[in-house]
């Protein structure tokens, strides 16, 4: 994760300025007598920023989350908080924002990828996924059952492919997908299933969604703007898909988009057209995913389709 590099302080203080820029305002206390081996690395993506940190010795950490929802997530070591709660590897402490949380306390071992939610943006995709506006996040999710599992692998995927092609990130299209995707599967996954209070997705509704797909694939669409569209909760919006057509709204539309892709492949000319610019304009943001996927379906690669 290294879209934005930081420095590296030899001082307490400079550590603190450091993280408090990259990630939330904080005050920290040292529970070392030795000098700070920060490890940072920041990602942007909207009202979404992924920050890895690892101070490199034991401290405390106080803050209030100024504006946004923090995730911790431990991916070594743990983290005591003064309440009680402790979380390591396989759990996320969750901390509400502008409200004065209680003292952290991390091993010398313990490196995070904190999410940064912003907290307008978090409230309204609860709204429009859930119905609900007046739910909380729990304090704590289990990242070991097979919904945390889930939203684990896409967090990392999406961290991987932006290391790969650091380009991505700064597009702002990419960015509002991502932002997207990684907000409404997590809300899925840390939500318990009776916060949905919505009916059923009925055929009518479905046909909804998928006349607005087929107008405009490329839209950077997510689970939440289908299921707003629908009236109906994701969950719902799922399981609607899943009873009448047979696969969820994810896989519907990059089959749609692949079609497209495709089309356009099949009579471009190669000395002019990329296969990574038809892809971006048709709404791929994962190129790597995308290409496993159109060899599933035409049997050959993009590239062979474009060449002709």
């Amino acid at each position: 994760m290294n879209a934005e590099v930081t420095p590296n302080p030899s001082e307490w203080g400079e550590a603190e300025e450091v993280v408090s820029h990259e990630y939330f305002e904080h005050e920290l206390t040292p529970l070392e007598r030795t000098a700070p081996s920060l490890r940072v690395r920041s990602l942007p993506l909207g009202p979404v920023r992924l920050t890895r940190i690892g101070w490199g010795a034991a401290v405390a950490i106080h803050s209030e989350h100024p504006g946004a929802y923090a995730v911790n997530i431990p991916m070594s070591g743990q983290i005591t908080c003064d309440d009680g709660m402790v979380s390591g590897v396989g759990t996320a402490s969750v901390f509400r924002p502008d409200t004065s949380a209680a003292v952290q306390r991390w091993t010398d071992d313990c490196e995070i990828v904190g999410v940064k939610l912003e907290r307008d943006y978090l409230q309204r995709e609860m709204a429009r996924i859930l119905g609900r506006p007046d739910l909380q996040l729990p304090s704590q999710v289990d990242l070991t059952t097979e919904q945390g599992r889930s939203w684990m692998t896409l967090l990392r995927s999406i961290v991987e492919q932006l290391k790969a092609d650091e380009t991505l990130w700064s597009n702002p299209l990419v960015a509002e997908q991502l932002s997207g995707a990684l907000t409404s599967s997590f809300i899925l996954a840390v939500m318990p299933e009776d916060a949905d209070p919505t009916g059923g997705a009925r055929p009518r509704i479905i046909k909804r969604v998928l006349d607005r797909l087929h107008s405009d694939p490329a839209q950077p669409w997510t689970s939440a703007d289908m299921a707003e569209l629908a009236g109906v909760s994701v969950r719902r919006l799922q399981e609607g898909f899943r009873e009448y057509l047979g696969v969820c709204p994810r896989d519907y539309l990059l089959d749609l988009r692949l079609e497209r892709i495709h089309e356009e492949l099949a009579c471009g000319d190669p000395a002019v057209v990329s296969v990574t610019d038809v892809a971006l304009k048709w709404g791929i943001t994962h190129t790597g995913r995308f290409a496993a996927a159109y060899k599933r379906k035409y049997g050959v690669s993009p590239s062979t389709t474009l060449r002709g």
